[in-house]
């Protein structure tokens, strides 16, 4: 009976010793499930980038969904379908704009805080370069529930933009991402970076590769760490194919 429980435990310590292990993760950045409604209601200070970034969606078809021009603009209230056709007719708002005659004055305030999203010719562009969006160990690697990487470090530690882009979303409105930071860098090819201490850009503002964009900041479990995604029409890709 020994010799069995010696084996097993000298299995065990081998097993622990070989191959990459990496800490679980306790905090998932995870795309969330389309409502059965296939409608979703924007939130304050939202844009239609954070939504299809919600549900893993390319921001191009919730546009043509909802007849959604560049900029693509959206207000708090507007409803937004994730699914299903469209219909062409102005009753679609109504619920969301006629309860009182007030109430356009009310939903329209927060908006004009932040002025709609520019488009620049620079985002048709191809990314030729991808840099590394943090200095520090890959404590977390691309799977089919993270669907990013994970960079180690210490709290106030520099976090870069990986290419030249355009920032289309900096807030906290996505659960599980903290405060998130999405750039777009064309029509393809958009990036995300979570977790931050402290924000340096704000919605609208043009960077450059290399550039400093936020501090890396904490988990809800207390990790210090970088959650660090690409998406590639809208969906997730493993940016250890794209860092150099």
């Amino acid at each position: 009976m020994r010799q069995i429980i010696a084996i097993v435990l000298f299995c065990c310590l081998v097993s622990c010793s070989t191959g990459t292990h990496y800490a679980p993760v306790t905090d998932i950045a995870a795309i969330e499930h389309i409502p059965k409604s296939g409608v979703y209601r924007v939130l304050p200070h939202e844009t239609l980038y954070s939504i299809a970034w919600r549900y893993g969606l390319d921001y191009r078809y919730l546009a043509y969904r909802n007849h959604i021009a560049p900029p693509y603009h959206v207000e708090a209230g507007q409803l937004i379908y994730l699914t299903g056709r469209v219909k062409h007719t102005s009753k679609t708002p109504s619920p969301v704009i006629t309860p009182s005659r007030s109430l356009p004055k009310v939903v329209k305030a927060p908006v004009s805080q932040s002025a709609p999203i520019k488009i620049y010719h620079e985002l048709n562009t191809p990314v030729t370069s991808w840099y590394w969006p943090a200095k520090g160990p890959l404590v977390g690697a691309y799977s089919s529930l993270n669907k990013g990487i994970n960079i180690g470090g210490q709290k106030g530690n520099p976090v870069f933009a990986t290419a030249k882009g355009q920032v289309v979303y900096s807030g906290n409105g996505l659960r599980g991402y903290g405060n998130l930071i999405i750039i777009k860098h064309n029509a393809t090819y958009l990036t995300a970076y979570a977790y931050n201490s402290a924000v340096f850009v704000k919605e609208g503002d043009l960077v450059t590769a290399g550039q400093k964009i936020a501090s890396m900041g904490s988990t809800m479990a207390g990790r210090t760490m970088l959650h660090f995604e690409i998406r590639r029409s809208g969906q997730p890709v493993n940016p250890l194919h794209y860092l150099r």
